[in-house]
């Protein structure tokens, strides 16, 4: 079943890890939510399914919209939609932004799962992140969320960060499990490019990213995550049984879902496409999209840029996203694919399932322990190009 992902690229203040599309000015908030509801009416059409089992509000700080504007976008996504009785509805929160009376809104809308922005319970390391809320907050707004009734609540850590020891991540951990959260995304801290760190790290003003460091911490999270009952379904998300990310696994399963707002892309299951990454120019063209009824596909290359997926880009889009979950790649999925993309898939495997990196079990290939690793290194020997797609 088909998801809808909006994307809502403000916050507060930037954080120096961070390359995702945002703004720290509102100016545009009410005009680009606006804008936004004219993108879900214009594009409804392209799921050719209606009927959604997962809506997810990502950015950016989604938390930062009022009620008002929440109400705009829901009215005009059940109007536009079916939305399955039991769909996930996640909104992505910062701890400040959470307190009792914005939950109480929030219980009042649709929304019943948040995603939270913790990062850290650690003072360090929230201010060497930049983040605008402190340790206090990080644990306050957990028990704001539970006492306001939102029991399907995940939220995110960082390990790897020369602020982040292993006692301190040991202590996340603990902090996260005592509260019995159904749901935990942990990631490594990267230096991605054009970002504060990227700076701070070029310029010896934050030292280099320990990958020594973040690989012990993650070898650290994956035992403590499994003796505290949580299942690793995908390389960075743990969950109770039951419990998986609805919203999120449709990516890794490759299910088509629409992304509205700046930057957001959207899978048909043959093609991708992805909004123009400006506000004032989201905004802009939206207004003059509405005025003029202009076909949507009459903008390609202005508003939004699509790619056609080719056999082999399904491939490894398919080894990417399925090597590192849980479900593993199937050969016979690739089978179905190309026999030559199945043969390519058994020949480059062969190596890392004798050296214990992955597993091959009836038909599916799993990575180890040891191979999560590595789980980037391992799908990039995987690939395939257009050579191996036409054999």
């Amino acid at each position: 079943m088909p998801g809808l992902y909006l994307h809502v690229p403000f916050c507060k203040q930037a954080c120096h890890y961070c390359n995702f599309h945002f703004s720290t000015s509102l100016r545009l908030k009410g005009p680009l939510v606006e804008a936004m509801t004219k993108e879900i009416r214009w594009r409804a059409g392209y799921l050719s399914e209606r009927k959604l089992t997962s809506i997810y509000f990502g950015g950016g700080t989604p938390s930062l919209l009022s009620a008002a504007e929440l109400d705009a976008l829901f009215e005009v996504i059940y109007d536009c939609f079916e939305v399955a009785p039991e769909a996930e509805v996640t909104l992505e929160a910062n701890p400040d932004d959470l307190s009792a009376a914005r939950l109480a809104e929030l219980r009042a809308t649709p929304v019943n799962r948040l995603s939270i922005g913790v990062q850290s319970f650690q003072e360090a390391d929230l201010r060497y992140m930049n983040r605008a809320h402190n340790a206090g907050e990080a644990r306050h707004c957990l028990d704001l969320a539970l006492a306001a009734g939102f029991h399907d609540i995940t939220i995110d850590l960082i390990y790897g960060a020369p602020t982040t020891t292993d006692a301190h991540w040991q202590e996340n951990m603990a902090i996260a499990f005592a509260y019995g959260l159904p749901h935990l995304s942990c990631y490594a801290l990267t230096v991605e490019p054009r970002t504060a760190l990227d700076h701070q790290v070029k310029h010896g003003q934050s030292a280099p990213i320990d990958d020594e460091q973040a690989g012990r911490q993650f070898l650290q999270l994956m035992d403590a995550a499994a003796i505290a009952g949580y299942e690793h379904y995908e390389i960075s998300n743990f969950a109770l049984p039951g419990r998986h990310a609805r919203h999120n696994s449709s990516y890794w399963l490759g299910e088509p879902y629409l992304g509205v707002g700046p930057a957001a892309h959207s899978f048909d299951g043959a093609s991708r496409q992805w909004n123009v990454a400006n506000n004032a120019r989201y905004v802009k063209w939206m207004e003059a999209l509405d005025a003029a009824h202009t076909p949507w596909d009459a903008l390609a290359g202005s508003l939004f840029e699509r790619e056609q997926l080719s056999a082999y880009d399904r491939y490894n889009e398919y080894v990417l996203t399925r090597l590192r979950t849980h479900w593993g790649c199937r050969i016979a999925d690739v089978e179905a694919m190309s026999p030559a993309l199945a043969a390519h898939l058994r020949q480059q495997a062969q190596p890392f399932v004798a050296g214990g990196e992955m597993e091959l079990r009836q038909g599916v290939y799993y990575l180890s322990q040891a191979g999560r690793l590595m789980a980037d290194g391992i799908a990039a020997a995987l690939f395939a190009d257009a050579g191996e797609a036409g054999k």
